[in-house]
């Protein structure tokens, strides 16, 4: 069976209020959604991106995945990979591919009509989300109402919030944001790449007591020794990968001894093709995924 057709669209939603982390601040995000279709049957795919990765998904990618084997989507993905040597891999093209390559997996589950964890090979029945925000552009009252209403009204156990936008509030942020959870929550924080090594590092002693599960992006994700500096001198966890495009960024990341979770995003590392490959590396160093 042949994939048929494929479109896409972007789609631009402007946030309630400004938002912003610890390095960038934005007023709205923009989706790009892309739908293969098969034998009467239409899959899904999306990407968080620019859309300027619209018209590449149209005037590259579509050609290249229309009419190839719906069932082996791993060619399609090599395929892509091969049609977008000359604008570069990392960025918008691996973000392109990602959108196209989650929605031709899914139109492949939809044919078989399988769920797409059991056709990836799901070994466990259910999986912990956690719940995103806790912008640094909120006032302390709409963090912990954020965060408080995603573990008592939604029964979301794990929660995680942005800091480095104001270093010398962020330790009292995270105080405030684990006496509105509980105990029982887990909490983790993201800096995206705010701090320097030591700031890092002080913030992390300052709210040692406050059981923070894994501490995101403490230094750029780019900075490996800054990274491992970090994880070596704090007890919790680092995370890092999510601006990761390809597998061997995350191969380096991997073997640098600089994290203890690698956070491959599939709608940015060219998908869940590529996503596989990535959980690989993570397996064989033993890190979280």
């Amino acid at each position: 069976m042949r994939v048929e057709s494929l479109d896409v669209a972007a789609f631009t939603v402007p946030t309630e209020q400004p938002e912003s982390d610890g390095t960038l601040v934005w007023h709205e995000t923009t989706v790009v959604v892309v739908e293969p279709t098969a034998g009467g049957v239409r899959g899904l795919g999306f990407t968080y991106a620019s859309a300027a990765c619209a018209p590449l998904i149209r005037d590259v990618l579509r050609d290249t995945v229309v009419g190839t084997d719906a069932m082996d989507v791993p060619g399609a993905w090599t395929a892509m990979v091969t049609a977008i040597r000359n604008q570069g891999r990392p960025g918008i093209a691996s973000m392109a591919i990602a959108a196209v390559d989650i929605a031709l997996w899914d139109l492949k589950a939809r044919l078989l009509d399988l769920p797409l964890a059991r056709l990836l090979g799901m070994v466990r029945p259910a999986t912990p989300i956690y719940g995103s925000g806790g912008f640094t552009s909120y006032s302390t009252r709409q963090l912990v109402d954020q965060l408080a209403g995603w573990v008592n009204d939604d029964r979301i156990r794990s929660v995680k919030m942005k800091v480095g936008r104001d270093p010398a509030a962020d330790a009292e942020r995270v105080r405030a944001a684990r006496n509105a959870i509980g105990p029982a929550a887990t909490l983790m924080i993201d800096a995206n790449g705010a701090y320097s090594a030591k700031q890092a590092v002080r913030l992390a002693r300052a709210f040692a007591d406050q059981d923070v599960s894994w501490f995101e992006e403490p230094v750029s994700s780019d900075d490996l020794v800054g990274l491992r500096t970090v994880r070596e001198l704090i007890d919790i966890d680092i995370a890092a990968g999510e601006y990761g495009y390809d597998l061997p960024y995350f191969a380096h990341m991997a073997g640098s001894g600089a994290v203890d979770v690698l956070q491959a995003d599939v709608s940015r590392c060219a998908g869940i093709t590529e996503w596989l490959r990535v959980a690989a590396v993570a397996a064989a160093h033993d890190l979280g995924v």
